[in-house]
């Protein structure tokens, strides 16, 4: 490369317009509708508030399987039987589609719906039948992030199954309200077109269920919605948004391969005007030879009728092809117009990048981060790249996308790239925008290493009170699946140098759930929601605590009354809070309470909980406090089972070792309705299973109401604590049930 095409030294890269409006009334904010980096309405969350000591997590809720997508919210949505609600919806890899309340005032979920059925063969793919190497573990189901149309309250996306052997994607239209499909959906997904590429039979590309997957987000543009698959080729199709009807299709590689569009789950992106952009991965790239036909490593501009009209593509491509740096790896950002300067409208795009092919004048390899002229996008040349500036990005590029921020004084740019294949990652670093061009350095950078890089997630109020917030995996993206949590970090967005909050600072406090890839926060109303490989973990502002999380009260016979569990609610606020109620669901029971009607600010109080079981089996239920602050909620469990054993436990105090104990009887009597047969002997497990030996008169089964007999003899063998128990294998699926045994050996 000649040092003339690298005008300065910086890194940035990638982004999306998003949804800003505003309406009146208490709540500020519209809604977060699709894929989105920015929230410019958050009236809550300031940088003097965002610490561990005022902010946290304040609740989860569990899920059938990871989130890839971004969480979306929607303000006020009547729930049919439940009122009005603050709605987040969660889609899962698991083919799960969730609606919760956003502000936690119910433990369950307010609608869910589950697109599988594993007893009838339906299930979501596994991820290695459908691409290699595996990205999304371990299932694929739901990838991209849904559309919400407010006017019709309606949820459009894609979802992948596995029916019985054969594989489809379904486009499905959902009432937000209920979870039930709309307008005839879910339709198949189904298309040809002409071509001679990779898997054509007599000059015709058939649309593959199998290997195609959906990664970026939908669009919704003037009634069509618009989805992307990649894998074998890169499909974009139109469907029009009331009837679920195919408008259009367009291949981006009919006469080669690949050219799909990942994106690390960036959505489409449209202008405002009627065009879309987007970018390809690693293909062939012949656009410029008069054929226009494969778009290999492209920033592509499609009109609403997926016609190109335009697109950049680097005048590296065919050594990116050659050593994967694709340019898709990270989506485009569409910078807000007019920025001044020479081009009104301009559009920035990078992605992995560096050894071999971006040499610079510095004796450094990175990847380049361009400026594009959205009005005349520059094409393609074997000799320059037709752009408006081109920046020293990252050493390896980008797998994440970037935000952008109009400040009180500057307009901000922000990314986190990689170093390395695989490898170290990069300083979070935040430029300049002034009269269209990149800061030639950055203006600040964090103090902290993102090991794989992050997406931005900018909170402002209009113009002030800016926070960056990120979501960090600690480890490889080939880690399947990972298994550190996921860190939730928080910067002042005037000085990303000012670290404001990690949620990995409070201990197990605020310890989000594991981390899967490319997680994007989303921020709304004072709350910051984001996805992981079993929960979405929602942090806030902390007014009151309910710890600890969950309790388990493990195994209690049909009819007892277990002993008491207590939940702690602390005031963390500096006045006094309002405690309205606190309820239980299940087959537990509040015992004892000593929270009134209100709390000091500082003080304490505490909420004891059985588990009082009147059936067989593994029971659930929540303690919810609902106060000033908000609500916070304690989720319980435990098994009910038919064997009621008195005592449940035997200690035979101190024994003299190489002699036995007086004999103890066990009563084991079956509180169920049903005959419960022993499927196996009783015997001796625990630690020290040659410590104790049992007989019994329970035969091979016990009818309903009845009683048998389990006696007991500890016969230590050596000195100090002995333990042991009975195991009583048996036709309930609460089995094996065990009375626990314990001893001092003398």
């Amino acid at each position: 490369m000649s040092s003339s095409k690298h005008l300065c030294t910086a890194a940035a890269v990638i982004s999306s317009l998003f949804f800003l409006a505003t309406f009146a009334g208490a709540q500020a904010y519209a809604g977060q509708f699709a894929w989105q980096s920015s929230n410019a309405n958050e009236v809550t969350l300031t940088p003097s508030n965002v610490s561990s000591g005022q902010f946290g997590k304040v609740f989860s809720y569990t899920v059938d399987g990871s989130i890839f997508a971004q969480p979306l919210y929607v303000p006020n949505v009547t729930i049919p039987g439940k009122g009005v609600h603050n709605v987040l919806y969660v889609v899962t890899e698991a083919d799960g589609v969730y609606a919760f309340d956003a502000d936690g005032l119910q433990s369950a979920p307010l609608w869910y719906v589950s697109l599988i059925n594993p007893a009838a063969g339906i299930t979501p793919p596994g991820c290695y039948t459908v691409i290699a190497p595996c990205n999304i573990y371990p299932t694929i189901g739901i990838t991209g992030t849904p559309a919400i149309d407010p006017t019709t309250n309606t949820m459009y996306f894609d979802a992948q199954t596995l029916e019985n052997g054969k594989y489809f994607h379904r486009i499905h239209a959902m009432d937000i309200t209920t979870g039930a499909e709309k307008f005839g959906g879910p339709v198949v997904v189904q298309a040809t077109y002409p071509g001679k590429g990779l898997g054509n039979v007599g000059g015709v590309l058939t649309f593959d269920p199998q290997h195609d997957v959906n990664r970026p987000g939908v669009l919704l543009m003037n009634g069509v919605i618009y989805l992307v698959w990649g894998a074998q080729h890169g499909w974009i199709m139109g469907y029009d948004a009331h009837t679920l009807m195919q408008r259009y299709v367009l291949v981006l590689s009919p006469n080669s391969y690949a050219s799909g569009v990942w994106q690390t789950g960036q959505g489409l992106q449209t202008d405002g005007q009627g065009n879309i952009y987007f970018a390809t991965d690693d293909a062939p790239f012949d656009a410029s030879t008069g054929t226009k036909d494969d778009y290999g490593d492209t920033l592509m501009k499609l009109s609403s009728s997926l016609v190109v009209e335009d697109y950049f593509t680097p005048m590296e491509q065919a050594c990116r092809l050659a050593n994967d740096l694709d340019l898709g790896s990270a989506g485009p950002l569409i910078v807000p117009s007019p920025q001044g300067g020479a081009y009104p409208d301009e559009i920035i795009i990078a992605g992995k990048g560096g050894t071999p092919c971006d040499l610079w004048s510095d004796g450094l390899y990175a990847a380049p981060i361009y400026v594009v002229n959205r009005d005349n996008m520059g094409k393609y040349s074997s000799t320059e790249d037709n752009v408006i500036q081109e920046v020293e990005g990252a050493p390896h590029g980008y797998w994440s996308n970037t935000s952008y921020w109009a400040g009180p004084t500057a307009n901000y740019f922000y990314a986190a790239g990689v170093d390395a294949w695989g490898g170290s990652g990069d300083f979070l670093k935040q430029f300049t925008l002034t009269n269209g061009l990149l800061s030639t350095t950055p203006v600040a950078m964090s103090a902290n290493i993102l090991p794989v890089g992050g997406t931005p997630y900018v909170s402002s109020n209009g113009t002030s009170n800016g926070v960056l917030w990120i979501a960090e995996r600690q480890e490889s993206l080939s880690k399947l699946p990972g298994t550190m949590p996921l860190v939730l970090f928080a910067y002042e967005a005037t000085n990303v140098g000012t670290q404001l909050y990690s949620s990995a600072a409070a201990g197990t406090r605020d310890q989000a759930g594991l981390a899967t890839k490319f997680e994007v926060p989303t921020v709304a109303n004072g709350r910051v929601y984001v996805g992981t490989q079993t929960e979405i973990d929602v942090y806030g502002l902390l007014t009151a605590s309910l710890t600890p999380g969950s309790l388990n009260f493990k195994l209690i016979s049909i009819g007892s009354v277990s002993a008491p569990q207590t939940a702690t609610l602390t005031n963390v606020g500096s006045t006094a809070l309002g405690i309205t109620s606190t309820t239980v669901t299940g087959e537990f029971v509040k015992s004892a309470s000593t929270c009134g009607s209100s709390l000091a600010a500082g003080a304490s109080c505490t909420i004891s909980i059985t588990f009082n079981p009147t059936s067989d089996g593994n029971q659930t239920g929540a303690l919810t406090v609902v106060d000033s602050g908000g609500s916070q909620f304690v989720t319980l469990s435990g098994t009910g089972t038919p064997l009621k054993f008195t005592p449940a436990s035997v200690n035979f105090g101190t024994v003299k070792v190489g002699t036995s104990s007086a004999p103890k009887n066990v009563t084991v009597a079956n509180v169920s309705s049903g005959t419960i047969t022993f499927s196996g002997a009783f015997s001796i497990g625990g630690a020290n299973v040659a410590d104790f030996s049992q007989t019994n008169t329970c035969g091979s089964s016990l009818a309903a109401g009845k009683a048998c007999t389990v006696t007991v003899t500890f016969t230590p063998q050596a000195t100090g604590s002995r333990s042991g128990n009975v195991t009583i294998k048996d036709t309930d699926p609460t089995s094996p049930q065990k009375i626990t045994l314990s001893g001092t050996g003398d």
